[in-house]
């Protein structure tokens, strides 16, 4: 009886042990919270290149996957736009970066990020990933998708912005706002991952509904 016991014991923990290999093996196609911000070095609309090292004078960095065409990036950018407006004078700095390619959606090319800011005015800076190493070393599944880093630039937070980034008059959880009331107060960041909502990202040369195999959703 005691022998059966051990066993069941032991068949137990081996068990949860390979659930957890199962899940950090399924969740590491995106960044996970606590790793460091991946370097970059990018083109932008304003006619510069920029690297992680661009922004050291910043206190805290966002840096969120978006395009010019998804209709959730769309729907839910003046959100962001207010929510950067509102932790700029806090040391928060917003990048983001279209990875997604022309060859699926030609309005996602570069001269279209360059008119879609003309016209906007967004207060972050437009970056072009025509490679998509970039999308690929963090991540990203979907437009958006939001990465927030700390002052060591460790990951404290990904996924969504809000709850519903297409029509934001029927939101009712802004994410993104909590994690940096919660950053720039020095409080402990209550919800680390979510999962982003919006349209995959457009890998080239593949269906424009395609992901690749080790992408899921962040949260079981």
């Amino acid at each position: 009886m005691v022998k059966s016991t051990t066993v069941f014991k032991l068949t137990s923990c081996v068990q949860n042990d390979f659930i957890d290999i199962l899940k950090q093996k399924i969740m590491a196609f995106t960044l996970e919270t606590g790793s460091k911000a991946i370097d970059f070095n990018l083109p932008a609309t304003d006619g510069k290149t920029y690297s992680l090292n661009s922004f050291n004078d910043s206190k805290y960095l966002v840096i969120f996957f978006t395009c010019n065409h998804c209709p959730y990036v769309i729907g839910s950018d003046e959100v962001t736009r207010k929510t950067a407006e509102k932790f700029q004078p806090l040391g928060v700095t917003f990048v983001a970066i279209n990875s997604n390619s022309k060859n699926t959606y030609p309005e996602d090319d570069f001269p279209h990020m360059v008119e879609r800011m003309n016209q906007h005015q967004f207060p972050w800076k437009y970056l072009y990933d025509e490679s998509q190493e970039v999308a690929l070393a963090y991540g990203a599944l979907r437009t958006p998708h939001f990465y927030v880093f700390d002052e060591e630039r460790k990951l404290v937070y990904t996924g969504r912005g809000v709850d519903s980034p297409r029509d934001t008059s029927r939101m009712t959880i802004n994410d993104l706002e909590r994690t940096l009331d919660e950053l720039t107060t020095g409080k402990s960041i209550s919800v680390r991952v979510t999962n982003p909502i919006g349209c995959n990202v457009k890998w080239d040369g593949k269906d424009k509904h395609w992901m690749p195999a080790d992408a899921c959703d962040l949260v079981w």
